[in-house]
């Protein structure tokens, strides 16, 4: 019973963590289209720039497109990742719509160049932190991740690029140029804060290294980082002999030093780098040593 009530609170903690989460997406996305896009003609990307689009080209407000363009996706999702999330995104999108319809954000600036950017800064945010909630506020994700599951030509990203280049193009007949050319600049804003809400700030990077020097080069690692090191066993393809080859998960900060540290003792080793879209379990934060 003490087990069951415990595993009870924590999920009740985390669910309460999740609704914060969406709460403040909601409340930062709205910020973002009413106190900045909305008076200067600019949109974003993805399902709320079509959204966006219709409420330049006909009679329904924002707060009527946004849940309509939306429905598709969240019926996908539903079917495709389940009913939960779907629940989630449909609540959140539709209290979206809730705060755009009914309550208050100042116009911030008339800089178009601060609006552009700001308005993409908070839109971001909130779909990130919505995303951190379990819920999306845009299904354009949602459906780049079916597209892609069933193309063995394109990836989740290249689907949201090819999506976002027609409704940028398509921007340009009905908003103009230079409105259609800050609203990529809200865009491209929009998603890099997007990564840094979902991925972090740290953005964890894995880098393998193969090495003569191996044990030398994880000692000066784990000494001087603090870092966690894996020793994986290889075979050689070329030399047709067993190797050693180490493994560390570093944030990007730590990229150069790791380089100095490898090229320091031995530089001809082999070091392959790549970004981590996220980290679980395991260690990976630094260890106290000294």
């Amino acid at each position: 019973m003490p087990n069951s009530k415990k595993t009870s609170s924590n999920h009740l903690l985390k669910e309460l963590i999740n609704f914060v989460f969406i709460v403040l997406g909601i409340l930062s996305a709205s910020m973002g289209l009413k106190g900045f896009l909305f008076s200067s003609n600019f949109i974003d990307g993805g399902v709320t720039g079509v959204s966006m689009l219709l409420t330049r080209t006909t009679a329904l407000p924002l707060y009527v497109c946004l849940p309509l363009v939306n429905l598709p996706f969240i019926i996908l999702a539903y079917r495709s990742l389940g009913i939960r999330f779907a629940i989630r995104s449909a609540l959140a999108i539709g209290c979206l719509a809730l705060s755009l319809a009914f309550l208050p954000f100042p116009d911030v600036t008339s800089d178009l160049v601060l609006t552009a950017v700001f308005g993409g800064f908070f839109i971001g945010a909130g779909i990130g932190l919505a995303i951190r909630g379990g819920a999306v506020l845009d299904g354009t994700e949602v459906a780049a991740l079916l597209i892609s599951k069933r193309s063995h030509l394109l990836k989740v990203g290249d689907v949201i690029l090819i999506f976002n280049i027609l409704i940028f193009i398509i921007a340009i007949s009905i908003l103009g140029v230079e409105p259609a050319l800050y609203s990529i600049l809200t865009y491209l804003t929009a998603g890099k804060t997007l990564d840094f809400i979902v991925h972090g700030f740290e953005e964890f990077t894995a880098i393998t290294i193969v090495s003569r020097k191996n044990e030398t080069i994880r000692q000066e690692i784990t000494g001087s980082l603090g870092r966690g090191v894996t020793v994986l066993k290889g075979y050689g393809g070329i030399a047709q002999q067993e190797q050693e080859i180490l493994y560390c998960v570093v944030t990007r900060l730590e990229i150069g030093k790791i380089k100095d540290i490898i090229q320091e003792i031995d530089e001809g080793a082999f070091v392959t780098i790549h970004s981590l879209a996220s980290t679980m379990g395991g260690t990976v934060k630094r260890h106290a040593h000294g």
